[in-house]
């Protein structure tokens, strides 16, 4: 039953820049090789600079994140057509259908998750989005441990940022197969919320492979996923099985030992539910479980 959730805020962030021709290295994004190819959400494959160059500190003092980032809100009473809400717009918000008292779902996307997206831009946008809550908060009176963080690949890490803004107090934040080669400084963190949890399904690859949150799930092993044959399949699949929770509250992971036990499913521990609207307070530790090739994905 999800009558208790009332409102799902997309965010999104827009970031606009020109290269130019002489373009000084001055750092490293990443360790590792300087170029990489990544998927974006719609599948599209990018060439991603892992070095910091003139250029990338030349867009990230142009680019206000407190005037690009935009709010879509969706309720059961517009589940189709958003209500955008503009920081420091009072009016937009009372004029929408945001409820405070009922739960409200945060939703951040990944790597180029919208047209003008930009890759080295999480922390700026995730932190303003945070901002954005506590303004929000500030004039309606929510509260946030009624909100659900949820952020996939680059995002993922991005929800943990948002969460860190107001100061650990969100009640549910999930990572969705947080991306791999990232900053360490600004990973996902088990602190992040009040309850924090991430699924793993591209780890090494796509995906972050290590225990990130205060609950871990690795279903079929978190790293390749039934039914998929490339890279972004496998990553994506955590975004569906979110989806497929949040309807049907299923998904039944069993505790492990350890990392290496949920890698390879030797696994005989007590069973907790992956995803799902409401948070676990109270649990830890790192889960396996099995899922079908096709929707339905859970196996109850």
């Amino acid at each position: 039953m999800v009558s208790w959730v009332a409102a799902v805020l997309v965010f999104s962030a827009a970031v606009v820049s020109a290269y130019p021709a002489n373009d000084p290295v001055i750092g490293k994004w990443s360790e590792g090789l300087r170029y990489d190819y990544l998927e974006d959400d719609a599948g599209k494959v990018h060439l991603v600079d892992n070095w910091m160059k003139v250029s990338d500190f030349d867009r990230l003092a142009r680019y206000n994140p407190d005037a690009s980032n935009r709010y879509h809100l969706f309720t059961r009473a517009n589940p189709s057509i958003s209500q955008p809400i503009v920081l420091n717009n009072a009016a937009t918000v009372h004029n929408s259908n945001f409820n405070a008292r009922r739960r409200t779902i945060v939703m951040m996307h990944g790597f180029a998750g919208s047209i003008t997206s930009g890759f080295n831009t999480v922390l700026l946008p995730g932190q303003a989005a945070g901002r954005f809550i506590n303004w929000l908060n500030s004039i309606t009176g929510a509260t946030a441990n009624n909100y659900h963080v949820i952020g996939y690949s680059v995002g993922g890490h991005g929800a943990g940022i948002i969460a860190r803004t107001i100061n650990g107090n969100v009640g549910y934040v999930t990572g969705l197969d947080p991306a791999d080669r990232w900053d360490t400084a600004w990973l996902f963190r088990p602190n992040d919320g009040l309850y924090t949890e991430v699924m793993h399904t591209n780890g090494g690859d796509s995906g972050w492979l290590n225990p990130l949150a205060q609950v871990d799930f690795y279903p079929n092993g978190g790293r390749q996923m039934p039914g998929c044959m490339t890279s972004l399949c496998h990553h994506y699949r955590s975004y569906y099985y979110m989806a497929e929770s949040l309807r049907t509250g299923g998904f039944t992971g069993r505790r492990c030992d350890n990392l290496n036990a949920a890698l390879v499913g030797n696994c005989s521990g007590s069973t907790l539910r992956m995803g799902g609207i409401r948070p676990k307070n109270g649990n830890t530790g790192i889960y396996h479980l099995t899922t079908n090739a096709l929707h339905p994905y859970s196996r109850g």
